[in-house]
């Protein structure tokens, strides 16, 4: 497979930066990383401010977005912010693909189910609508690139759910509602 596609990795900052390093890692050769490094971003600034630049500066190329789950990853409102601009058309920013990989730092990481509300909720939703996929995390280099082609093939093919509110403030607890 020769698809080299332009890859956003949305994931929990201070608890998974080792996945994504190892993720981009593993698949340097297949692809390009769009991905937000810690301090590319004021936290300081408006909550607006921060989705707009997320959206223009780092997600207006990309072709499909990654989501890397770790315990806490569906708490956290950039995460949301980031799946949701993602998977919206918009003239300066076509929508992406959507897949997720559960991290071994998730409580299901192995396991044949997943607690499902222990995913980013959008994703979820967008699982429901058959729009994005889960997967368990993996090293396999062809098994990741065909995870994301495939992810790219699928955006053009069935339309994401972006209905939920945005989180407004990063969230606690052991599952959504």
């Amino acid at each position: 497979m020769t698809n080299r596609h332009k890859v956003f990795v949305s994931y929990f900052h201070e608890s998974d930066q080792g996945y994504r390093n190892r993720f981009e890692q593993i698949c340097k050769d297949v692809i390009v990383s769009r991905s937000v490094d810690i301090g590319d971003i004021d936290p300081n600034l408006k909550t607006e401010t921060v989705r707009q630049r997320i959206r223009d500066e780092y997600l207006r190329d990309s072709s499909v977005t990654v989501v890397l789950i770790g315990a806490q990853t569906w708490q956290r409102k950039h995460v949301d912010w980031e799946i949701s601009s993602s998977i919206r058309d918009t003239e300066k920013n076509p929508r992406s693909g959507l897949l997720g990989y559960v991290l071994p730092t998730h409580p299901d990481h192995g396991q044949r189910l997943f607690n499902l509300k222990t995913i980013p909720p959008r994703l979820y939703d967008n699982i429901v609508r058959k729009f994005a996929v889960l997967y368990c995390w993996t090293e396999d280099q062809t098994v990741i690139q065909r995870h994301i082609h495939e992810a790219y093939v699928m955006k053009d093919s069935v339309d994401p759910d972006n209905s939920r509110p945005l989180f407004a403030n990063n969230r606690s607890g052991s599952e959504w509602q």
